[in-house]
């Protein structure tokens, strides 16, 4: 883990409220099962009513529609039901969330800019920083043109690192 993201952890790791923004490209694949894992993640501990948990896509194609089918099967399978409306971040985002986590490296060159300050900029961190399972990524990949194992792929990184994220920042 880089060292900014241990520090942003350790600051976040006895706030009261945890406010995250999982962020992909189209916001129908990577991020929206990223919310979905977390929510179920946050559900399953002991302090549910401490997170809000959000997502959104640094494009604007698929605002207003629901993920991906295949990954909201996929999801399905694993006992998630995604029902998250895809969204566009926004500049607000950056005063309304504690950390920003994005999928992979044009996703964070992108948050970047959108950020509006340093401060800001020092909420987004990458979600590989957070996957202990060996794998040959240093980001998470987008399955979207991918197959089935492409899904199955994204949902086991995002369980690993979501469990870590969650145990990092002061989940029981």
């Amino acid at each position: 883990m880089k060292a900014s993201t241990e520090r942003l952890v350790e600051k976040l790791r006895t706030a009261p409220r945890l406010r995250v923004l999982f962020v992909c490209l189209g916001n129908i694949c990577r991020s929206p099962a990223a919310e979905g894992v977390m929510r179920a993640v946050a559900d399953a501990g002991c302090d549910a009513s401490r997170w809000e948990i959000d997502s959104a896509g640094t494009g604007d194609w698929h605002v207003g529609d629901l993920p991906d089918k295949r990954m909201r099967i996929h999801a399905r399978r694993r006992g998630l039901e995604l029902i998250h409306r895809c969204r566009q971040v926004r500049v607000a985002d950056f005063d309304d969330f504690d950390i920003i986590v994005g999928m992979d490296e044009s996703n964070l060159r992108n948050l970047h800019a959108l950020a509006p300050t340093f401060e800001a900029g020092a909420k987004i961190v990458g979600m590989a920083e957070f996957v202990g399972k060996a794998m040959r990524y240093d980001y998470i990949p987008d399955p979207y043109y991918e197959g089935a194992e492409g899904f199955e792929l994204v949902l086991d990184l995002l369980d690993d690192g979501c469990r870590n994220l969650y145990r990092l920042l002061g989940g029981c």
